[in-house]
């Protein structure tokens, strides 16, 4: 028996899958199996593309959450939100990227395995954790770097 509330059950979260499915996998290219959404499409829209893009997502991302999924499956939706919109906004790679990485779709199948199978329940302080982690890491190794490369400079004077 299927739970509450999930996309197969519950009329006002259908949508969600149809407006994933319209931003990410809407079109066919003939003779192939790729598919392609509006979401690349608003990319090559310099600034306000991305923008709607964004708009409509995290919209998306906010009606998932308002129906209830766990802390850890809203954080990584909130990553493929946050890898779209960041990989997106890059000049030509994120235009290629965006006809790649389709994240309303990725977050509607984190959506239905949380609903269906249970998957992703918990509190997401590990994913967290790590995305701390690999961040500090990263602003050790940018400051190690600012200064090894300003010492160069100096001893080149």
């Amino acid at each position: 028996m299927e739970p509450a509330n999930t996309p197969a059950t519950d009329p006002r979260l259908r949508w969600i899958e149809a407006v994933s499915t319209f931003m990410d996998n809407q079109f066919k290219v003939p003779g192939t199996n790729f598919r392609f959404g509006l979401d690349p499409i608003l990319s090559f829209i310099p600034i306000g593309g991305s923008v709607a893009s964004f708009a409509i997502s995290a919209g998306l991302l906010l009606t998932m959450l308002k129906y209830g999924v766990s802390r850890k499956v809203w954080i990584l939706m909130l990553g493929n939100l946050a890898l779209d919109t960041i990989i997106g906004s890059i000049p030509i790679i994120g235009n290629i990227f965006d006809f790649t990485f389709k994240a309303n779709q990725r977050n509607v199948n984190l959506l239905k395995k949380h609903y269906q199978e249970g998957k992703y329940m918990g509190s997401g302080n590990g994913i967290i954790f790590m995305v701390i982690l690999v961040i500090l890491i990263l602003l050790f190794l940018l400051v190690y770097g600012a200064w090894k490369l300003v010492h160069y400079l100096l001893s080149l004077v």
